[in-house]
């Protein structure tokens, strides 16, 4: 099955009717806040400096501010309005990925059926998360094809349910709030017909900006007058975690500012406390190490790939289950902050998952 990528990219035009190469632009500043050198940001995209200078030049042109200051003995870097370029870049890349990630399969799967290509290709449908992707870049890696769709966790359950993929992703904490997050997942999924395959253990908790400047410590903090909380959309699995939280410490979602505004990645969220758009997001522990975020951990949880039993044995399931239990992926699993991949792979009844 063909694989499409799929990236989103800025066009701006100038009156002059010319363009400005804004998604090169982009990856200069970000590289410059890195590195702190736009000679050194310059190399890592192949620019001389003169081109990296000329480039920088056209962008302030055409955005009428300065992007990046020079001072001798200490640099290069970016101006407000340069940081909040790069961030809005990020938070772009951070919203539409899962999206179009699903769409580019589709588009695979679609011509594949047009091509009546015999092959049979398994189903994926599942939130979006760090070792999904690392495990649909592995099978892509060894030419293995998968029909993968991000969907919230409770759209994916109700998706294998209604016999429309062959694995749906969810998640459920760990401990005291594990079996009442589980009953809405059993609403579709049921004893008999269905099994459960681990992909990991991974921590959630709380987003902050570096140094966690306002003293956030716990839920408790999230009422409190100016702290601004980024959500996660309804029938998210996080969303689910962050009501059952919220319910346990006896904290109503009027009390917290912002609480219906949501992203739909935990990358997103991410994305959106590190730009200063919000003080508080809930989330995995990779995306606040990626994003260079102060991170709270609240709890463990596993994520597990929902399946029919019967399905099991399907030639079309093998290769995935089969690189889902390799070593080559628990590795990669295990190099995310804040998973644990000990267990992946084992395969449960719901029973055994969640007891009676």
């Amino acid at each position: 099955m063909l694989r499409f990528t799929l990236q989103p990219q800025w066009r701006i035009e100038r009156e002059a009717g010319d363009t400005l190469d804004v998604s090169t632009l982009l990856a200069l500043l970000a590289a410059v806040q890195d590195s702190g050198s736009i000679a050194q940001a310059g190399r890592e995209l192949g620019l001389s400096y003169r081109k990296a200078w000329g480039l920088v030049c056209d962008g302030e042109v055409v955005f009428g501010q300065p992007l990046v200051t020079r001072e001798r003995g200490r640099g290069s870097h970016l101006t407000d309005p340069a940081q909040r370029l790069v961030w809005a870049d990020a938070r772009i890349a951070a919203r539409l990925q899962p999206l179009l990630a699903s769409l580019g399969s589709e588009m695979g799967g679609e011509l594949a059926g047009a091509q009546r290509r015999q092959r049979a290709v398994c189903r994926l449908h599942a939130s979006h998360g760090f070792a999904v992707a690392a495990l649909h870049e592995l099978l892509t890696a060894r030419r293995l094809p998968i029909d993968l769709r991000y969907r919230n966790s409770l759209e994916a359950v109700a998706a294998l349910a209604r016999g429309e993929c062959d694995l749906a992703g969810f998640h459920v904490p760990l401990g005291e709030l594990q079996h009442e997050a589980a009953q809405r997942y059993l609403l579709w999924l049921k004893p008999d017909p269905h099994r459960l395959v681990q992909l990991a253990v991974r921590t959630q908790g709380l987003f902050l900006a570096p140094g966690n400047p306002l003293g956030v410590r716990g839920l408790d903090d999230l009422t409190r007058s100016g702290v601004r909380f980024v959500n996660r959309p309804e029938g998210s699995g996080t969303r689910v975690l962050t009501e059952l939280l919220l319910q346990r410490q006896g904290i109503a979602p009027a009390q917290i500012t912002g609480y219906n505004t949501t992203e739909l990645t935990h990358a997103a969220v991410a994305a959106f406390v590190a730009s200063g758009m919000a003080d508080v997001g809930l989330g995995v522990q990779t995306a606040a190490q990626r994003f260079g975020l102060h991170f709270i951990p609240l709890l463990r949880e596993r994520y597990f790939f929902a399946v029919s039993a019967d399905a099991l044995g399907q030639p079309d399931l093998q290769p995935v289950l089969t690189v889902l239990r390799s070593p080559a992926f628990r590795a990669r699993v295990a190099a995310l902050s804040g998973y644990d991949a000990s267990a992946t792979g084992a395969t449960m009844t719901l029973d055994e998952a969640f007891g009676q």
